[in-house]
């Protein structure tokens, strides 16, 4: 009866061809040269979790462990949070320096209002700066800390991120003054955020 199943393999014919092979060589027959042939060509050790990576530009890197950790935490929303809090310390804190010397409080002395002391004056820029400051490094890490929980979540990365990121921020520091000023806050920033995105994106 005929069949189509394939003919099983004979342990005795296998281990003749494996010999034959063997002696015969693949790339170079009956040379030494074989051996460092099937090194380079028919290597099948792979270096790490058995992966092919395409060459295109240059020679291919592959990275360690190290560097995907130290990548990772470059990455993790915590580190962005705390960068974004540190810049906008940064950028209020210019802000709040620029403010306070173009709107300097000189008292009248027609009044009869005491003069101020450079100490009082610079205390006063000094508290200007701070509060700006601060004020910026809330917005900075909460925008940052919603955007990456945000992208995070949805896995794309895209310019919908910026303004749900840019509404949540808006209505949570809008929420202070009340539900209404939370509402028009989160519209604002959201729309804000939007725009400055589809700049960047697009510029």
């Amino acid at each position: 009866m005929a069949t189509l199943l394939p003919k099983p393999v004979d342990p005795e014919e296998a281990a003749k061809q494996s010999n034959a092979t063997n002696t015969e060589g693949i790339f170079f027959p009956g040379s030494d040269l074989d051996e460092v042939a099937k090194h380079f060509i028919g290597n099948i050790h792979r270096y790490r979790e058995n992966i092919i990576i395409p060459k295109m530009y240059g020679v291919v890197q592959i990275k360690t462990n190290e560097e995907k950790l130290v990548e990772a935490a470059f990455e993790s929303c915590a580190f962005k949070s705390f960068m974004s809090c540190v810049l906008g310390y940064g950028l209020g804190a210019a802000i709040g320096l620029f403010s306070s010397s173009v709107n300097p409080s000189i008292a009248d002395p027609m009044a009869g209002d005491k003069q101020q002391s450079a100490r009082e004056i610079f205390r006063e820029m000094r508290q200007a700066t701070h509060s700006y400051g601060k004020n910026f490094a809330v917005i900075g890490a909460v925008f940052a800390a919603v955007e990456c929980a945000i992208e995070s979540k949805r896995g794309v990365s895209d310019w919908k991120n910026g303004t749900y990121a840019g509404a949540v921020t808006g209505g949570l520091i809008g929420l202070r003054a009340g539900v209404k000023a939370g509402i028009i806050g989160a519209a604002g920033f959201a729309a804000f955020s939007t725009v400055i995105d589809y700049y960047m994106r697009h510029r």
